[in-house]
């Protein structure tokens, strides 16, 4: 086990120049995804009370508007071609959306009232659901390929591994792994707490769990073993990885904790604080293909940060007038697209 220490400091001064906005656009809902698709060319905003706005990612234009879900929207995910958008939402509906045309090309049943969770394979042509215990494979057509055995309690998120062979859950008694080949689970990571929300390392060697408890669980994949980080201000739903597995960026307060993997791992270590946010920090995004960290906070601060083992630092930042809602990186790292929670969109170049 490792606890942190938190600790105030001066907020440090960015190193960079501001970004540069290269367009704003704006929802009439509050946000509750965000998503470049896969090629870069759209960036999806679904807005809680249903409607799905399609952007165009290089100048803000509108290229639909998707209905979304009658009784809200809950998540959102795209295929890999970036031709098919998933959403799910409280009527219970899994719905298959072609992006280029504007329309609906499938609706499936998602076991319950509320459908909360989706997510395509990144490498195939799977697309896994989760609606409270319930939890459903489907072909990216929409046709149905398993209805798993309930989970032991609500399904709280799922991840694919990056080469998208295995998927995982969590609920409130751990992780539990899945090859989509099989109707059965690979394996059970067991622990008594409720598990929030979880996130691979991109070479699929350990899983990370933000939980309820204020703690943070690396399960180390191979042999099961699970270390427990402690001493968050409150619960952690906040956890993003650097693409090359070393660093851990987790939120729970209002400090970006994070721990360094490399070597033996981060038990019995010290983790990197970064410090600049005046409340909690909501959201956390590494750069697909580089140790730049994005947050974003309640208090309307996004920070844009180089994480080192030495000397991590702020390059550049910008303050919103509301809380962050949600951030997301280009596919090609260049641009940073930042939503607020009244639905103010902003794309920025570093």
């Amino acid at each position: 086990m490792s606890r942190i220490m938190m600790q105030r400091k001066d907020k440090p001064k960015p190193q960079q120049p501001p970004l540069k906005t290269l367009w704003r656009a704006a929802i009439d809902d509050h946000p509750i995804g965000l998503a470049w698709s896969p090629d870069g060319n759209l960036l999806a905003v679904a807005g809680v009370s249903g409607p799905i706005t399609l952007h165009d990612g290089a100048n803000g234009a509108v290229r639909h508007s998707l209905a979304g879900h009658t009784l809200d929207t809950m998540a959102i995910s795209w295929h890999k071609d970036s031709r098919v958008i998933a959403s799910v939402g409280q009527d219970g509906r899994v719905r298959l959306w072609d992006v280029v045309a504007g329309t609906q090309i499938a609706e499936m049943a998602g076991g319950a009232g509320w459908v909360e969770r989706v997510a395509f394979s990144p490498a195939s042509d799977w697309l896994v659901s989760a609606a409270g215990r319930k939890l459903r494979l489907w072909k990216s057509t929409g046709e149905l390929i398993c209805e798993y055995t309930d989970a032991n309690s609500t399904i709280t998120d799922i991840k694919w591994r990056s080469d998208g062979k295995q998927f995982a859950i969590s609920a409130y008694n751990g992780v539990v792994l899945y090859d989509p080949t099989k109707s059965e689970p690979l394996r059970r990571f067991e622990w008594q707490g409720s598990t929030l929300t979880l996130e691979w390392s991109p070479d699929g060697s350990y899983i990370a769990t933000g939980d309820q408890d204020s703690t943070v669980h690396f399960w180390i994949t191979d042999t099961g073993q699970d270390l427990q980080m402690w001493g968050y201000a409150t619960k952690v739903l906040e956890l993003a990885w650097s693409f090359n597995n070393r660093y851990l960026a987790t939120g729970g307060g209002t400090q970006v904790v994070v721990w360094d993997c490399s070597g033996k791992g981060p038990a019995n270590t010290k983790p990197i604080m970064l410090e600049g946010h005046q409340s909690l920090i909501k959201h956390l995004k590494f750069q697909h293909s580089g140790n730049v960290l994005a947050s974003g906070g309640n208090d309307g601060m996004l920070g844009i940060w180089r994480v080192e083992k030495k000397k991590s630092t702020l390059l550049t930042s910008a303050v919103f007038k509301d809380p962050i809602a949600g951030i997301a990186w280009s596919p090609d790292d260049r641009c940073i697209a930042v939503v607020d929670e009244i639905g103010t969109v902003s794309v920025a170049q570093l």
